[in-house]
C-alpha cells in the first residue's frame, strides 16, 4: 500500500482556533479522513500559508503534522522532504516575517480577533502575497540562483540523499544536482496541476492530463 505526502499550502490560510474550523474545507477534510480510514498513511508538512497549523489534523484525522523537513526511506531510497519555505540563502524578508508569525505571543494576539475578521484579513494578505510573487514563482531562476537547489547541494556535503522533494516554489521541476541525487519541486494545483509519483522511479504527473486521457473520444 502506498502513502500520501502533502507538502503544505493545502489551504490559502489556516489558523487553529480552539473551537472554530475555517469554513469551506469540509470536502477535503472528509476525503483525507476517508483515505486514512482505508489505512493509507498520510503525512502533512506545514507550508507558509498554513504555518499556524497545530494538532487538529493529528487529533481529528490521525495525520501527523511536520513543521520542519524530515527524512524518509521509501523502497530503499532516501527522501529529504519538506515544504521549503525559509530554507537556503536569501529571502530574508520572509524569514523575519515567519519569526513574527510563529511567535507564540503573536499567535495569542491573533486568536483574540474574531474569526470572521481574522480569516478575511489573512485571506486577503494571502492573495496579495501571491500577486506580488507571481512572476518569480513561474520563472526558473537558474540552478545557481534557485535557493532550494543551493540548500539541497549544501545538505549533500554532509550526507547523501537520493531525492530532495519540496513544494513552495510552485514551479514543477526535476534536476540532477550531482552525487546521484535529484531535486524535485512538485509545482502546484493552480497553474500546473502536478504531483509526484514514486514506485521504482520518480515521475511528475499532470492531474488534468490524466483526466483528459480517461474521457471517452
Amino acid at each position: 500500500m502506498g502513502a500520501l505526502f502533502i507538502l503544505g499550502d493545502l489551504f490559502d490560510f489556516w489558523f487553529e482556533y480552539k473551537t472554530v474550523v475555517p469554513k469551506g474545507f469540509v470536502r477535503i477534510l472528509g476525503k483525507l479522513a476517508q483515505l486514512k480510514d482505508k489505512g493509507i498513511p498520510i503525512y502533512f508538512f506545514v507550508g507558509n500559508h498554513d504555518l499556524w497549523m497545530d494538532d487538529y489534523f493529528e487529533q481529528e484525522l490521525g495525520i501527523p503534522v511536520f513543521h520542519e523537513p524530515k527524512v524518509f526511506n521509501i523502497n530503499g531510497k532516501s527522501f529529504f522532504i519538506g515544504h521549503g519555505d525559509g530554507l537556503g540563502p536569501g529571502d530574508l524578508g520572509y524569514k523575519r516575517m515567519k519569526k513574527v508569525f510563529t511567535n507564540k505571543f503573536c499567535k495569542w494576539l491573533f486568536r483574540w480577533i474574531h474569526p470572521d475578521i481574522g480569516v478575511k484579513l489573512a485571506s486577503y494578505l494571502s492573495v496579495k502575497n501571491k500577486l506580488i510573487s507571481g512572476d518569480e514563482d513561474v520563472t526558473y531562476l537558474g540552478e545557481d540562483k534557485e535557493w532550494l537547489v543551493i540548500y539541497s547541494k549544501a545538505k549533500l556535503k554532509a550526507r547523501h540523499y537520493d531525492y530532495f522533494v519540496f513544494g513552495h516554489r510552485h514551479l514543477p521541476m526535476i534536476l540532477e544536482i550531482g552525487n546521484n541525487s535529484k531535486y524535485i519541486n512538485l509545482g502546484d494545483w493552480i497553474n500546473y496541476f502536478t504531483y509526484l509519483r514514486f514506485t521504482t522511479d520518480i515521475e511528475l504527473m499532470e492531474y488534468k492530463k490524466e483526466i483528459q486521457e480517461k474521457l471517452p473520444n
